[in-house]
């Protein structure tokens, strides 16, 4: 049996290129949005529209319409679960992946224990649930429900608590592509109809996780999950497990069948919305981002649009109804910048960003330095 040392290296491209591909990103995918969604364990969705820019950088023929469906239909669901982020998953996922990140949920509380003196905990899940579930409530309602039973207590501090003890989820029409609407809560149970299931396996995630974002270390899905502990899980697989380092001799786990393109194969530019999973889900990401331009996808609290230029993060993008704005960190040939126009002009067609004349245009700013 070889010696861990003696793993393949898989060096800054090749993992580049075997992750676009495990993200739909090396090619659209023929794939349902539903499957999608599935295939990657959820997709970030802090903001309303982030997801639907996520499906149109990854599938073939994607409309909003059909991730709209998806949440009207309650097949999918807007909810905290990994990294304590809001996360848009399918409805079995909801079900099942929230309980897996619990205990980290657990812990998030204890950060504001100071604010919940003489609060029992499991009290005010019971009354947090009963008023949820009577009607979706907005969270101000929530935390003025909760100050009735506990008047002392942090108003802050008491909205947390909630929101790390149950798996609340934001109702529709929240999350709907083209309609608003405040962010009201009820439990995923109460929503979907049916108790929540106990939690995935932790040796079935790492799987998924190892299809969607591998390969990777146990620190990468750690920093995916927003859990600690999972090294015993990945040394159960271990042996069914391919197995490479990358070029600082940190170990990298894979499936033994998943795709691992040529580190040559073209990859094609993609928009990727603020908090694509793809800039956030590996503890060491110059798999995509150069570690000269690690930050420069946040001002502040803002985080920004992203653009992958031969599948590296490359620069950054706004759109203003049906004009495009590029801002690339540094210059690059004539060729690809054709690439980069003739992607962002079908982006702006097909997620609604042309005029009352059907024209669309891109331009690029200064070089962003």
């Amino acid at each position: 049996m070889a010696s861990r040392t003696s793993h393949p290296v898989l060096d800054e491209r090749a993992l580049n290129r075997a992750t676009l591909a495990r993200q739909l990103l090396l090619s659209r995918a023929e794939m349902s949005a539903r499957d999608a969604v599935g295939h990657l364990l959820g997709l970030q969705a802090q903001n309303v529209k982030p997801p639907y820019f996520q499906l149109h950088a990854r599938l073939a023929g994607f409309r909003p319409a059909e991730l709209a469906g998806l949440m009207e239909s309650r097949e999918a669901v807007r909810m905290v679960t990994m990294r304590s982020t809001i996360h848009t998953h399918t409805a079995d996922d909801a079900l099942t992946l929230r309980p897996l990140v619990q205990p980290a949920r657990d812990r998030e509380v204890n950060y504001f224990r100071k604010g919940l003196t003489g609060v029992d905990l499991d009290r005010l899940a019971e009354l947090a649930r009963a008023f949820v579930d009577t009607e979706p409530r907005t969270m101000a309602e929530l935390r003025e429900e909760l100050l009735e039973e506990w008047p002392e207590a942090d108003p802050q501090s008491l909205s947390v608590a909630a929101r790390c003890r149950l798996p609340l989820v934001q109702v529709t029409p929240r999350g709907v592509w083209g309609r608003s609407g405040q962010v009201r809560l009820t439990t995923v149970e109460n929503w979907l109809g049916r108790p929540a299931g106990e939690a995935q396996p932790v040796d079935q995630v790492v799987l998924r996780y190892l299809a969607a974002f591998g390969p990777a270390s146990v620190k990468d899905m750690q920093v995916w999950a927003g859990l600690t502990r999972l090294g015993e899980a990945f040394e159960r697989l271990r042996p069914g497990l391919a197995v490479f380092r990358d070029g600082n001799g940190v170990e990298l786990f894979d499936l033994p069948d998943a795709p691992r393109p040529d580190p040559d194969t073209p990859a094609p530019p993609r928009f990727l919305p603020e908090f694509d999973n793809l800039l956030l889900s590996h503890a060491d990401r110059t798999r995509v981002v150069a570690p000269e331009i690690k930050g420069r996808t946040w001002t502040g609290n803002q985080a920004h649009c992203t653009l992958l230029v031969d599948g590296f993060l490359a620069g950054l993008w706004k759109q203003d109804g049906n004009t495009l704005t590029v801002e690339l960190f540094e210059e690059t040939r004539a060729g690809r910048m054709e690439e980069i126009v003739a992607e962002g002009e079908l982006m702006l067609a097909a997620m609604g960003g042309t005029s009352s004349t059907g024209r669309v245009s891109v331009r690029f700013a200064s070089i962003h330095g």
